[in-house]
């Protein structure tokens, strides 16, 4: 919320006849429902009402990870706490969160901007934020632990004119690298700005239920590009993500592709300007080729973009 911030209020499911894929007006709203449009009021009150998650101070013996091996306590967290459907065991990682912590401390101490040396390729930077963001998720849910949502981390009482979702992505702040920010600075202004890779919004988890699934592995440089293929494909393979009615000529996508519909069409055009500027062009990519024809078969069809579920991630909770 995503925001890959993950919307703060949801219009209505819109419906449009294709003439050619489906298209929309999202690209010209904030992503994620609103998150991110109101800029003034946060930079009256940042200073004083968000929560910094501290991290675990460091060792003075500690030794940096090599670049090998820079993931692997995130990497045993996720092999040890999430199933293969992506849910979480919070009451178990809440228990024994030692690894977790651990990470955090070193993200908050390291990142590509304040060792650059530590990060030579765009795929070591892509794969450090990715993994970031996963992380910090997760210990931005394991303070406020117990809670059945993501919206249930509200925003300071004083603004309660805020988007309810601010709470969490907004006002809880994390520290990379020395630097403090929000999730959706992170989303927004760093991984979304710096990489020209739409296939972020299907690997960044949003601990809730209509979230790309959380992976089982950390990302890694080495083998990054085949990972983003890989839930890329996995989370449109997911019929509660992408539907085609033939029957009905009605296309069923998440909310996802309404909010980022900017990044896909923006990469067609310039990776691929052979194909039509549309949502359906982008997605077609991914589908299982029986699927893919349906999509391309479906050029008369409303497109509805599906109610986003934000109910949180966790094994005890789905």
């Amino acid at each position: 919320m995503g925001n890959h911030a993950r919307a703060a209020t949801l219009p209505p499911p819109t419906r449009q006849p294709q003439s050619g894929p489906p298209t929309s007006s999202s690209a010209a709203r904030a992503p994620r429902g609103g998150i991110g449009n109101w800029h003034l009021a946060l930079a009256v009150v940042l200073v004083t009402g968000c929560t910094a998650i501290q991290p675990m101070p460091p060792s003075d013996e500690r030794i940096l990870p090599t670049r090998a091996d820079f993931h692997a306590d995130l990497h045993d967290v996720l092999q040890r706490f999430v199933d293969d459907r992506g849910l979480v065991d919070y009451p178990a990682l809440a228990a024994d969160r030692a690894t977790l912590d651990r990470y955090y401390a070193l993200l908050a101490d390291v990142s590509p901007d304040s060792h650059s040396e530590r990060f030579p390729t765009e795929h070591d930077r892509l794969a450090y934020w990715l993994n970031a963001y996963n992380a910090a998720v997760l210990v931005a849910v394991l303070r406020h632990y117990p809670i059945t949502s993501v919206r249930d981390v509200r925003p300071p009482v004083a603004l309660f004119f805020l988007p309810r979702l601010s709470g969490f992505f907004v006002f809880q702040r994390i520290t990379l690298g020395g630097r403090t920010m929000s999730l959706l600075h992170l989303e927004n202004d760093i991984v979304r700005a710096r990489f020209d890779e739409p296939r972020i919004h299907f690997a960044l988890n949003c601990a809730s239920a209509s979230c790309p699934r959380l992976p089982r592995t950390a990302f890694s440089a080495a083998s990054l590009q085949a990972e983003l293929d890989r839930e890329t494909r996995a989370f449109m393979a997911d019929e509660r993500n992408v539907r085609v009615d033939l029957a009905a000529r009605r296309i069923e996508l998440s909310s996802i592709f309404e909010w980022y519909e900017k990044d896909y069409l923006a990469w067609l055009a310039i990776h691929a300007p052979d194909e039509p500027p549309a949502l359906s062009a982008y997605v077609a990519r991914y589908l299982s080729p029986t699927r893919a024809a349906a999509l391309r078969a479906c050029t008369d069809c409303a497109v509805t973009f599906t109610p986003y579920d934000w109910s949180l991630n966790g094994r005890s909770t789905r």
